[in-house]
């Protein structure tokens, strides 16, 4: 208490000092020199900043001064202007994956963010985020010090706003210049947009490492689903917080590698690390409380990433490759339209081509499109097992390369390649295709980009089914399969040859396509040549045509320039399914915007190609094709049964394979043969090429039907339309049958297109008279001598001429080995009279046997053998056919020979032969009349011609007065 007292007196005694006049007084004059030094002070602050700020001002003006004053429409189209990755899906809305893409992006809307994760980046990145106006001022104030310091350290965007701006409108460039503009930039963008809509747009544009394909990702959508296998909204506080620390060093703190494996664990830890810090944060900022704090620093986050998956380019990458390549060029041709561009204003203009093209390529990957696809995903993948695991390929065979840059030549190995294309008739759907065996071995598209010459598949699209179209042909039509030498245009010549090397004479149009007869297709192609047969496979989609093929007969075998591909011709085959209408193939359903809006549907625009009835004759003939022909081994390969109409090819030295079949529901073609072509090997595992080609194409079609039976085995027909009949007709001819005809049993039946029935009787056939000489008939003339003839069928001459007349160089190749055929006989050439009476023959004999020689006369067709009885009367005792053993047996006797020529006309008489014991004429005996002469044989016509043969033989003396050697010789 004393103490306290002491404390009062002293501030008493204070208190009354200060109350005097005198202490007022000088605290007056204190506080006012005071007040004024302050105040002095105060405004050369005031001075000294206005100053600076001034100059700073007046140089921030200087650095934006370029700067345009961005609209709202300006920055928000900047603004939300980022790239997002297209997406494909299979059939049936099965999703397939991302397209490829520099970044990986998939965009979310704010309300579909975890809240955890929204908390988690503000507090991270941004603690002002909600209550500053896009800028720091401490920022500001640090960057200016930075720079006007020299600072080695320059200092990034430091609000969300910022960053922003800097990733979507401006550049990383580290300057003053650029960090100014930002800030601008900032305070606009803020006038402009919510805080929701600019964080949105943070949350969508920021990079967030490797997802677990070892892709660049970007994006928190991506980023959830690329790390965690979840959406952006359902991401749990460990989950968010790990994700918030990526974009701080997005490839420091990735979980994943670029293959898409995990990391080491020490690889993870900084990962991990910057977890626990954004963790922290979000607690100071009381985004979580404690308890949630520490159940997530706790919790061990790399059991939530997800297994490596493989991207869609690793699993897929002919079909990703084929999708990016259709879409872009959809995207083109819509692109151009809008410009006032056609598709042919891009086919004939390179320059505008590329500019489109590459404007549609940059749009599939920065606008998150949606493609869907007609390809179905388990018809697909079974494909691809079932092409891997097939045995019957082949053997690999050598290839030289040549280096272009150091032409150091090396070889390497090729394997046999296929390429097969599945087609749903009715709509054009692709269903599935099979572009190789081995992507990493050989990139190249084998059933959609590799045209190939298409062999005897071509025969249907470009021959028979134009012919029966242009009425030049029907399956009945008979086309003769014999040797043929053409001009190949260039002044050579060309013999098309069978793959058997052989001819098979007279045969249908129906018949040469089951058994694949080469000559006949180029024959019947000849006939429609002039018609240009070639546009019809223009309609029917095929785009490598040159102006060569419209006119090379050798085209009928597929001999194309650039040749065809596996899709085009496959396509081609479903002309004749959907009744002679082509309905292109296609890949691409739709293509839908990142807005939901289909911006592409496809829509097929059928072609009139052929006739209900063309088409189905064409179908009817290949029928045969597999049941009885070159694909006869597939049914029993096939585990089930469907109405197939199909046709086999092979191209020159066996360079490919093809078979294509359609039945109501699908088309289905497979190629095989070597990237650079090579000749097929004849037998690998006790099979041909054809047959090893057959048998994958029917694996192929049994892993289809394992999967939708219901596409590839309709229980239905191909149903007949009408104006179809089935008529008879002539076997030889084609035409209506004669009495001839149907007595040979030549007679068969078959279809026609009610228009073009024949309507002529057949004359292909004759009864009559030929003569044989050697191996050669001719046709008998009504002098012929009958004993020199035989009766019998024959082809009529004026048919041969029809068939090839001086072209056929064998006429006999017309006639074909098979039953019925073997009593027809082709008479050679015409055997023209010379008008002359032949010349007599010279004789022999030796024991019973009498020889001569022959009349080299070519009219000459046999020999007649006289004897003379008693002296006086001639008989014909035997003939001999020109061409036969000029000799004849005979008995004792007097004999001579005669030539006859085709008009009948004898020559005179041989000299004659006395064969055997003659029994001699009584000398006492006169001749009746009156001379001592022997009797002169018969003239042409039965009598006596008192003329010698011509040849000598008058000199021959009588037997009284023969010598003696010649007695010997001749006796």
């Amino acid at each position: 208490m004393k103490d306290k007292n002491a404390w009062k007196e002293r501030l008493l005694s204070i208190y009354h000092i200060l109350a005097s006049d005198k202490s007022k007084k000088g605290a007056r004059i204190t506080y006012g020199v005071t007040w004024n030094i302050i105040l002095i002070f105060l405004i050369v602050i005031v001075l000294v900043s206005a100053f600076a700020g001034g100059v700073g001002a007046g140089y921030f003006a200087s650095l934006v001064k370029d700067e345009p004053l961005r609209s709202y429409e300006s920055m928000r189209k900047d603004i939300y202007n980022y790239e997002e990755t297209s997406e494909v899906y299979f059939a049936n809305n099965v999703y397939l994956g991302k397209l490829r893409s520099d970044i990986d992006r998939d965009e979310v809307s704010i309300d579909n963010v975890s809240q955890y994760l929204k908390d988690a980046i503000i507090a991270t990145e941004d603690e002002y985020f909600e209550i500053h106006q896009g800028v720091v001022p401490k920022a500001i104030l640090r960057a200016l010090y930075q720079e006007f310091a020299n600072s080695s350290m320059q200092s990034g965007g430091s609000t969300l706003t910022q960053q922003l701006i800097k990733n979507q409108i401006l550049t990383n460039e580290v300057s003053f210049d650029r960090k100014a503009k930002e800030i601008l930039l900032a305070l606009r963008l803020e006038k402009f947009f919510d805080k929701d809509q600019i964080l949105e747009a943070y949350l969508n544009v920021s990079p967030f490492g490797r997802n677990s394909s070892g892709r660049n990702i970007a994006g928190v959508q991506t980023a959830a689903q690329g790390i965690f296998g979840v959406d952006a909204d359902k991401l749990t506080l460990p989950q968010a917080a790990f994700i918030a620390g990526l974009p701080q060093s997005p490839s420091a703190y990735t979980p994943f590698q670029n293959d898409g494996t995990l990391k080491s664990p020490e690889g993870l830890e900084p990962g991990l690390n910057r977890m626990k810090i954004v963790l922290t944060r979000m607690l100071e900022e009381e985004k979580i409380t404690q308890e949630e704090f520490d159940k997530a620093i706790n919790y061990d986050i790399t059991q939530d990433f997800i297994e490596p998956k493989p991207s869609p380019m690793e699993n897929y990458p002919w079909l990703t490759v084929e999708v990016e390549l259709r879409a872009t060029e959809i995207i083109m041709e819509m692109l151009a339209t809008e410009d006032g561009y056609t598709k042919e204003d891009l086919a004939l203009d390179d320059e505008l081509y590329n500019k489109y093209y590459s404007l549609a390529y940059r749009n599939l990957r920065q606008n998150g499109y949606t493609i869907h696809t007609t390809i179905e995903k388990d018809i697909y993948d079974k494909m691809q097992e079932v092409v891997k695991a097939y045995e019957y390929y082949g053997n690999d065979k050598p290839e030289k390369h040549i280096d272009p840059n150091t032409s150091e030549e090396t070889v390497v190995m090729e394997q046999v390649e296929t390429g097969a294309m599945l087609i749903e008739n009715k709509t054009g759907k692709i269903i599935s295709f099979v572009g190789g065996r081995d992507h990493s071995r050989e990139q190249t598209n084998h059933a959609t980009n590799a045209p190939r010459q298409n062999g005897s598949t071509m025969k249907p699209l470009l021959v028979y089914a134009p012919a029966f179209e242009l009425g030049t042909l029907q399956p009945a039509s008979i086309i003769p399969d014999v040797k043929l030498l053409l001009n190949d245009g260039s002044g050579k010549e060309w013999e098309p040859k069978n793959y058997s090397k052989g001819y098979n004479g007279l045969t249908t149009a129906r018949v040469a396509l089951t058994k694949s007869f080469n000559i006949p297709a180029v024959k019947a192609y000849l006939d429609i040549l002039p018609q240009r047969p070639a546009e019809f496979l223009n309609k029917m989609g095929v785009t490598t045509l040159s102006e060569g093929d419209y006119h090379n007969p050798s085209m009928a075998l597929g001999a194309m320039t650039y040749g065809v591909t596996v899709e085009e011709n496959v396509n081609a085959y479903s002309t004749f399914a959907n009744n002679g209408t082509f309905i292109d193939a296609y890949m691409i359903e739709k293509i839908v915007n990142k807005d939901g809006k289909t911006i592409y549907k496809h829509e097929s625009q059928p072609v009139d190609v052929f006739s209900p009835q063309t088409a189905y004759l064409t179908i009817d003939m290949m029928r045969d094709v597999i049941t009885q022909g070159t694909a006869a081994s597939v049914p029993g390969r096939l585990n089930f049964k469907a109405d197939w109409a199909g046709k086999t090819g092979t191209t020159n030295e066996t360079h490919d394979s093809w078979f294509v079949a359609t039945n109501p529901n699908v088309t289905f073609g497979v190629w095989i043969g070597y990237d650079t072509p090579k000749t097929l090997e004849a037998n690998y595992k006790g099979l041909s090429p054809g047959v090893r080609n057959n048998y994958l194409w029917a694996d192929l079609m049994n892993a289809t039907y394992e999967i939708k039976p219901e596409l590839v085995a309709p229980q239905e027909n191909f149903q007949m339309p009408g104006g179809i009949v089935k008529r008879s007709y002539c076997a030889v001819s084609g035409l209506l049958p004669s009495e001839i005809c149907m007595e040979s049993g030549l007679v068969q039946t078959d279809l026609f297109n009610a228009k073009f029935v024949p309507t002529e009787t057949d004359n292909s056939l004759i009864e009559g008279r030929y003569v044989t000489i050697g191996d050669k008939k001719y046709l008998a003339l009504e002098t012929t001598p009958e004993e020199f003839t035989q009766e019998g069928l024959l082809l009529n001459p004026e048919f041969i001429e029809k068939m090839g007349g001086e072209e056929l160089q064998d006429p006999k190749q017309l006639i074909p080995d098979k039953e019925n055929w073997s009593d027809i006989l082709v008479p050679d050439d015409v055997l023209e009279e010379n008008g002359k009476v032949p010349a007599a023959v010279k004789t022999t004999a030796k024991d019973q046997k009498i020889s001569w020689g022959a009349n080299t006369e070519e009219d000459i067709i046999g020999y007649r053998i006289y004897q003379r009885i008693d002296g006086e009367t001639d008989s014909v005792v035997g003939h001999v056919l020109a061409g036969d053993e000029l000799s004849y047996d005979v008995g004792n006797g007097e004999f001579y020979v005669t030539a006859v020529d085709i008009a009948g006309q004898e020559s005179s008489p041989s000299n004659i032969l006395q064969v055997g014991n003659v029994q001699p004429e009584d000398p006492e005996t006169e001749p009746a009349d009156g001379d001592n002469e022997p009797t002169d044989p018969p003239d042409n016509n039965g009598g006596n011609s008192g003329e010698g043969s011509g040849d000598g033989d008058e000199d021959t003396p009588p037997d009284d007065e023969r010598d003696p050697i010649d007695e010997i010789l001749n006796p």
